[in-house]
Formats: structure tokens, C-alpha cells, sequence
């Protein structure tokens, strides 16, 4: 049987000082002092940790997100299939990957390991998942053994088939990753590899690790925006709201009701120089 390829993610290394600098980032915007005056502040500790921290939790409450783009993390990834990193690289803006090769690699029989899910097991059907799998392998190898490169050889690699990944990502975008792949709807493979690298970042960065949840959390929007099929299904549906649920109170006792926004409340928008 296979090997099973086991998930591995780590926090490599992060920018310096993120704290101080996700202050000053977002004091530029706010006082009158220059970005040097700012630091100068900071260095010479006349602005307390604690007061940092307050500041940068009142910042991240109102939306403000562009600062975040400047604090960055490093992160090793290993044993995740193909099927999950065909997923991962959707995230474009904020991130950078390197990822394993499948043409330039070539993987040993005896060392090409995949990726089960567990509902395979459940359903029974373990042992042909692996016996299939086997035969891939040994067909791989026979591929390389009679000359044909590996850049062929992969096509006949599933999306069970591990890789890795080197990943630099900004705190922004984690934020984003987050939203979406921590919400019960994402695949649990991808579920599962954000969650690990959300408690690496909690490890060293709890001030602002609380603020990567799936995007009902009390941080994030604070509200289910999926169906309500799904939300009623999830098991955060007992402590998050759902939209519709929001909706029925404001239609209960908001002062006015909701309804399409007309052309002539369109034209409000545009037309409108200062609220």
C-alpha cells in the first residue's frame, strides 16, 4: 500500500517588528507627524506596546485594510494534493508560491505517496483508492524506467498525488484566504492546511491572529452571507446569524424599509459630494 502523505506547514519567518510597523503604516494616514517622526517615536518608546496594540485592534475594526498589506509571513507547506493546490493558486493578489515540480521531479516508486481522504475509508472503499493508486505508481515508474521524461510520465499522476509549496503572503490577504477557507463550505483538505497556518500565526502573533476567522466570525463580517440551507447545516449557524435573519429584524423594527435601490437613489450616489 502507498504512502499516505501527511500535511505539514510552518511558519518560517515573518517581517520584523509587524506590530510597529502595522502602526506606523496606519498613523501615516491619520497624523499630521511624518513616517520618520513616527518611527522615532516608536524606537525611542515613547508610544507604550500596549497602546500599540490598542491602536492597531481600533484600526482593523473599521475596515481599514491596505496597512495589512506590509506585515508578511513565510511559509513551508508539504503534503497537500494537487487537488488543494489547484485551489490554493487562485489566491492571486497579496501572495506569492513556488511549488514542486511534477516535470522536473521525479519521484521514486517506493516514495510516491498520496493523499486520502477520509471519507473514502468511511465509505468503505479504502482499499481500492489504495489499490488503484499502487498501480499508478508502479506505471509511473515504469514510464521513467523506459525513457519517457517526466514531464510525461505525470500525466497519468491524480490529483491525489502530493505536493509542495514555499508561500509568502501578505497579512491582508490572509485575512482574505481566511474569509473563505475556514468557512464549513471550503474542501477540508484546504480547511484544514489554513487552520494550521493560522495557528502558526497565532503562535507568534495572537494580537493579531484573532482577527483571521472565516468571514461570519465577530472580527470578520460577524454574519453568514452563504444560503440558508448551508448556514442552517453549519455548526457555527448556532452562534453566527445568518443575512436573512438580519434582514427580518430590519423589516421588523427598522425606521424604514428595505427595498431595490431605484435609478434616481443611484443617481443620489453619484451626484452626492459630502455626506
Amino acid at each position: 500500500m502507498n504512502n499516505q502523505a501527511k500535511m505539514q506547514v510552518k511558519l518560517i519567518d515573518y517581517a520584523s517588528a509587524p506590530l510597529e510597523k502595522l502602526y506606523a503604516a496606519f498613523r501615516t494616514c491619520y497624523s499630521a507627524d511624518t513616517p520618520l517622526e513616527i518611527w522615532q517615536k516608536i524606537e525611542a518608546e515613547k508610544i507604550s506596546h500596549e497602546k500599540i496594540r490598542e491602536f492597531i485592534g481600533e484600526r482593523l475594526k473599521t475596515g481599514h485594510a491596505s496597512p495589512l498589506e506590509q506585515v508578511v509571513f513565510w511559509f513551508a507547506i508539504a503534503g497537500v494534493s494537487r487537488s488543494l493546490s489547484h485551489q490554493f493558486v487562485r489566491h492571486r493578489i497579496g501572495i506569492s508560491f513556488e511549488q514542486q515540480s511534477q516535470r522536473y521531479v521525479r519521484f521514486k516508486e517506493e516514495k510516491l505517496a498520496f493523499v486520502m481522504p477520509e471519507s473514502w475509508t468511511r465509505a468503505g472503499l479504502d482499499a481500492e483508492y489504495a489499490e488503484l493508486l499502487e498501480h499508478t505508481s508502479r506505471l509511473y515508474a515504469r514510464a521513467l524506467k523506459a525513457g519517457i521524461p517526466a514531464e510525461d510520465a505525470r500525466f497519468v499522476l491524480p490529483n491525489a498525488a502530493p505536493t509542495n509549496f514555499h508561500v509568502m503572503v501578505n497579512f491582508a490577504e490572509m485575512l482574505h484566504i481566511c474569509d473563505l477557507r475556514l468557512c464549513v463550505r471550503a474542501q477540508w483538505e484546504i480547511r484544514r492546511m489554513v487552520a494550521m497556518m493560522r495557528a502558526e500565526i497565532k503562535r507568534v502573533l495572537p494580537e493579531i491572529a484573532v482577527f483571521l476567522q472565516p468571514k461570519c466570525g465577530e472580527n470578520r463580517m460577524g454574519y453568514c452571507d452563504e444560503s440558508l440551507h448551508d448556514w442552517e447545516i453549519c455548526p457555527l449557524g448556532k452562534v453566527r446569524p445568518h443575512k436573512s435573519k438580519l434582514f427580518e429584524i430590519y423589516e421588523r423594527h427598522g425606521a424604514r424599509k428595505s427595498r431595490d435601490l431605484s435609478d434616481a437613489e443611484f443617481r443620489a450616489v453619484e451626484e452626492k459630494e459630502q455626506l
